[in-house]
Formats: C-alpha cells, structure tokens, sequence
C-alpha cells in the first residue's frame, strides 16, 4: 500500500524545503522522480538542486541531461519513472496517473497561498477515498516537519 504524505509548506519555499526532503529519500536507501508543473519548473528546480548549499550534492538530472536510469533523483514534467524510483515527489498541484505504482508518494505544496491549500484538501480526501495511507506534515517554526494528526 502506498503512502501519500502531504507537507505543508509555511515557512520556507519549495526551492529551500525539497532538497532536505530529498536528502532524507536518498539516505533511506530509495530513489526518487519529482513531478513538476512544468519543464521551466523542472529547469529552476534543477538549478536549486545544484545551489542549495555550498558543501552538499544531490545527485539528479532531468531528462536533457542523459543517464536517467542511473540517477538517483529524476526530475520531470511528465509521469515517466526511468530511474526505477520508489518514492514520487509531486509539486505544483500535479496529479500522477499511477501513484500506486510507489512506496510512497511526497505531495508538497504551498500553505500560504489559499488556492494551493484548498487544491491539497482536495488531494487529501480524494487519496482517502482511493483506500491510500495518507499523512500530514506540517513545517515547524524552525523549517523541520511534525507530523498532524
């Protein structure tokens, strides 16, 4: 059974949050693929990937950069999976059309911007009703998560 938890962005934005969340993917032992609105977002989160802290290295590509199969971390606009990945990362509201298909599934989006809360709400009752284990994580005040009952 798959789980899909939804993080609840409030104190920093996505480009700051996503790569801890990554982080954590990859020191379990998992892959991940990151669906994105759009192949500008994948291209400015690519960039934030490789910017987000002088001393740490997510390794990633996207599909411009070649050997997809072999990163750890891909990043798309589309509902492809070619590096074999177990954890999904939705952003931008996107839906997947095969979220079973993984272990878990992060669906991230904004909490300070209402129309992004609602479409999560939305998201949350429909992953219920489609019988996934759904959870909820709420940033901290000091950026980390904590669990929502």
């Amino acid at each position: 059974m798959t789980e899909v938890s939804f993080y609840h962005l409030q104190r920093t934005p996505l480009e700051r949050a996503l790569p801890k969340l990554l982080e954590k993917v990859l020191e379990s032992g998992n892959r991940a693929v990151v669906m994105a609105g759009s192949s500008d977002r994948v291209d400015a989160l690519n960039a934030a990937l490789w910017t987000y802290e002088q001393r740490s290295f997510l390794p990633h590509g996207g599909p411009g950069d070649g050997h997809a199969t072999l990163q750890p971390i891909y990043l798309t606009a589309g509902q492809e999976n070619p590096n074999g990945a177990t954890v999904l990362v939705l952003v931008d509201g996107v839906n997947h059309g095969r979220i079973g298909d993984f272990q878990r599934c992060l669906d991230i989006f904004d909490g300070n911007d209402p129309e992004a809360l609602e479409a999560a709400r939305s998201r949350w009752r429909a992953r219920a009703v489609e019988g996934y284990a759904v959870t909820y994580w709420q940033q901290s005040p000091d950026a980390g998560w904590q669990r929502q009952n």
